[in-house]
């Protein structure tokens, strides 16, 4: 068995000033952020460290074993090949532990050449609670684990305002960094912290909202004994995941001074824009789209997987005619040219073979997924064309007969909304006709924010796919629709 990644295998490593404080050390952040942090360090003059603050009760034991030294193990398909890469990443430095040792969390905050702050505690993380307390040590939400580091700051520099901090959130959630500053700013109100505490973080502290997207996989346990021998190493950290990434930033340009994610060797898909909301629109109906427009057909097809479904001729040219057909021009709003290009990596991530991604788990709460990734897409070709989007309203039905909740006599395990199961199954049950269930389907406004039974021909149209797919018709009608 070869060594334990430590210190003792890289005596020449580098250490650099910890300028940079990291809310969580998971899969993701490891995979993705520090990552990126690494090839800044390798590759420009950014030369900062990261110390990751344990944002829960326990510690990272491994992390601390393995010096605060892992591996990523990166793959994708390009040009009809699997590549891989790996990447030894030595920017984290240490970890600190606010339920082990708070006021060694607090001594952290007035280091004065910290800078960064980065944070991905799960879409849950960015939220209020009026049982934080300022007395807790810590608190327990993280927004106002971070009210309390900042306040420590800028007790300790009296206000200053150049030794504010570049928050920049990857929680998943619409205007991240703008949520966790109201936030702050509710717990400076509730908590009567010193006047002028608010107006420092308003004003000397920079919040950037961010768009991410990257599959980080976790440990590859199929290949780990192949890697290890291959690295001549041991790392029970190894991050495996893709080597597409995007990171859309929402700032001044000035940023890119500070974090010149624009000045490596390595392409970095890191992007500081003015507006990250175009980009969002770019993933939700293009690459979520994708995803919410196959999942209900393929699994009415016997197709367990993204890549499966992109190994079946008939469902994968189905949907690369919907996207580059029926969805890329309905988002007006972005140019033609930048939508082929991203839907282009969007296929190739599709297609890698290394990544398992089940229809079943995109099939997770499909009503809201419908409502935010279809139906965006299918109204605005509407609208632009005064045609209805064939192969849209095809993934409409489907999505609709998927949710009877069985299938050629088995049982389809369904995870939604238990009302929404519900009155689906009652529709399913009461209807006597597809022309009724596709019209109170349609004329469902709680679950869709409008009536959509008035759209021209639409109710017609699935009423139709409903009816052809219960005749047993489904591949006839994907077949036709590619045609």
């Amino acid at each position: 068995m070869p060594p334990q990644l430590s210190n003792r295998l890289h005596p020449d490593r580098k250490f650099y000033p910890e300028r940079i404080v990291q809310f969580g050390g998971g899969n993701f952040l490891r995979g993705f952020v520090d990552w990126v942090v690494d090839v800044l360090n390798a590759e420009t003059d950014f030369a900062s460290g990261v110390v990751i603050v344990k944002a829960t009760p326990g510690t990272y034991g491994e992390l601390d074993e393995q010096d605060c030294l892992f591996t990523t193990h990166l793959h994708g398909f390009q040009a009809g090949e699997v590549v891989e890469e790996t990447r030894l990443i030595s920017a984290v430095q240490r970890v600190a532990y606010p339920y082990r040792d708070f006021a060694a969390y607090l001594a952290l905050a007035c280091q004065p050449d910290l800078r960064f702050i980065f944070s991905n505690t799960t879409e849950s993380g960015i939220v209020f609670s009026a049982d934080d307390a300022l007395a807790d040590e810590p608190p327990a939400t993280f927004p106002a684990k971070l009210t309390r580091f900042l306040y420590e700051r800028f007790r300790h520099f009296d206000g200053a305002p150049d030794l504010g901090c570049i928050i920049i959130p990857t929680e998943l959630i619409v205007d991240n960094a703008t949520r966790l500053r109201e936030i702050i700013i509710e717990y400076a109100s509730r908590w009567q912290l010193a006047p002028g505490f608010a107006a420092w973080i308003e004003a000397h502290n920079v919040f950037c909202n961010t768009l991410v997207d990257r599959i980080v996989s976790g440990f590859p346990q199929a290949d780990a004994q192949r890697l290890f021998a291959q690295l001549g190493y041991e790392d029970r950290l190894l991050a495996a995941g893709e080597r597409y990434h995007s990171w859309i930033i929402e700032a001044e340009p000035s940023l890119l001074a500070e974090f010149p994610v624009d000045k490596t060797r390595t392409p970095l898909n890191v992007r500081v824009v003015d507006d990250a909301a175009p980009y969002r629109t770019i993933k939700v109906r293009l690459l979520n789209g994708a995803h919410t427009a196959m999942t209900p057909l393929g699994i009415l097809l016997g197709i367990d997987s993204v890549r499966e479904a992109m190994e079946d001729e008939a469902l994968a040219s189905f949907i690369r005619d919907l996207i580059f057909q029926e969805v890329i021009p309905s988002v007006t709003e972005v140019p033609r040219g930048e939508l082929e290009s991203f839907a282009g990596d969007v296929f190739d991530r599709f297609r890698n073979p290394r990544i398992h991604h089940r229809l079943l788990t995109i099939a997770l709460n499909s009503s809201s997924k419908v409502k935010e990734r279809i139906l965006p897409s299918m109204l605005a070709y509407l609208d632009e064309t005064s045609q209805l989007p064939e192969r849209l309203v095809l993934a409409f039905a489907a999505f609709i007969r998927l949710y009877r909740g069985e299938w050629r006599g088995a049982s389809i395990p369904l995870n939604d909304d238990a009302e929404v199961l519900s009155w689906f199954k009652k529709q399913w049950a009461t209807t006597d006709s597809t022309e009724a269930l596709a019209q109170a389907v349609l004329g469902n406004e709680a679950l869709w924010d409008r009536d959509l039974s008035g759209a021209p021909g639409l109710a017609e149209k699935v009423s139709q796919n409903l009816r052809e797919i219960e005749e047993g018709r489904l591949l006839a009608l994907i077949g036709r629709a590619y045609e």
